[in-house]
């Protein structure tokens, strides 16, 4: 019995030791990649020697038993020690080549935050069958998103933000129905959002702002029942706001300011349980403040300011049970300001330039 406890011992610490070589394909694929790419202050470049890139090259990780890359992880802006011992976040330059396809098992493709990373993703991306991360954030990539993009089947997160990208959202994105986490924010992209982007049922976070996009919200996306996190701001969306909204049964952040919404607020969004941060500044909504605030509204940050809002200030805000920051200046509201929280702890600011508001914090009604 001893003798096999010290035989299986000593088979696993062989195992352990012992290092499956990546193939030669996936090394010359790693090697065409560093040598489009210039890292001048980190020397990252410098561990990828040597014959087998699964044994200490930085930012690469291979599959245990055959060798095969599965992973390239390369952040310029991270806790590595590297980066921290340099004192300064990563510089790096170079366009992503080509080549990079002939790593067939890739599952995460990491180049985020590196600044000067530019040129076009390159089409053959989307045959990689196993990617699940596509992160590029913070560089300067520029073109169109591939239009065939929802061929990754099995894309988890994909992070193009920071960027320069172009044109319109790919209607095949909805096909990815494993995509949990969309940032296309801070880029250049026009159109509208495909009709059916509702489709993408297991997505937590769609950030999108500061683009072009324009067009109505698609009624469609009601259908995102895992969707926490909706971000559209400063885009050109225009058209109602979708009642359908309020079935959104986990959303809890909806950025819509800073676009061309019109008519008037579903009251189903003010109702929302969950929802703790609405943001609806800067459009050309109308209409009344629906009066439907109870003992469940909670809301970190309520932001109605910049629109065509009339009438009073719903009494029912002051039965919420938390309005943190509010602010409903810039509109057409009048008569007195409620009384009791939260309307005791916000300054004038929050009221400013209506047409007939008045009470605490501003002047004393007649």
């Amino acid at each position: 019995m001893k003798f096999l406890v010290h035989f299986y011992t000593l088979l696993l610490i062989n195992g352990a030791l012992s290092v499956t070589p990546c193939p030669s394909q996936d090394r010359a694929a790693l090697l065409k990649f560093k040598s489009a790419m210039n890292e001048p202050y980190l020397g990252l470049f410098s561990t990828w020697t040597g014959s087998n890139c699964c044994q200490n090259w930085y930012g690469v990780s291979c599959d245990p038993m055959d060798g095969r890359v599965v992973d390239i992880n390369l952040r310029g802006e991270s806790e590595d020690p590297i980066i921290v011992k340099a004192g300064r976040p990563g510089l790096m330059a170079g366009k992503l080549p080509s080549e990079i396809c002939a790593l067939n098992r890739l599952s995460t493709l990491v180049l985020a935050d590196w600044k000067n990373i530019s040129g076009e993703i390159p089409a053959c991306i989307t045959s990689l069958p196993f990617l699940r991360t596509l992160d590029l954030v913070g560089n300067r990539f520029s073109g169109e998103i591939p239009a065939e993009i929802g061929r990754l089947s099995r894309l988890a997160v994909l992070n193009l933000a920071d960027n320069q990208f172009t044109g319109h959202i790919p209607t095949s994105i909805v096909q990815i129905q494993s995509l949990m986490h969309l940032d296309l924010s801070n880029n250049k992209l026009s159109g509208p959002l495909p009709s059916d982007f509702g489709w993408l049922r297991m997505l937590s976070r769609a950030l999108l702002n500061r683009n072009q996009l324009s067009g109505p919200i698609p009624a469609s996306i009601s259908r995102m029942n895992r969707l926490a996190d909706l971000d559209l701001s400063r885009n050109q969306f225009s058209g109602q706001i979708p009642t359908s909204i309020g079935q959104m049964s986990v959303l809890s952040t909806l950025y819509l300011d800073m676009n061309h919404f019109s008519g008037s607020i579903p009251a189903t969004i003010l109702k929302m349980p969950g929802l703790s941060i609405l943001n609806l500044s800067r459009n050309e909504i109308n209409g009344e403040i629906p009066d439907v605030f109870g003992e469940r509204s909670y809301f970190t940050s309520l932001d109605l300011s910049w629109n065509n809002f009339r009438g009073k200030i719903p009494q029912s805000m002051a039965r919420a049970l938390f309005i943190g920051h509010l602010d409903l200046c810039h509109n057409h509201l009048c008569g007195q300001i409620p009384k009791g929280s939260p309307f005791d702890r916000l300054e004038a600011a929050s009221f400013v330039s209506n047409d007939c508001l008045c009470g605490l914090p501003l002047k004393a009604c007649n």
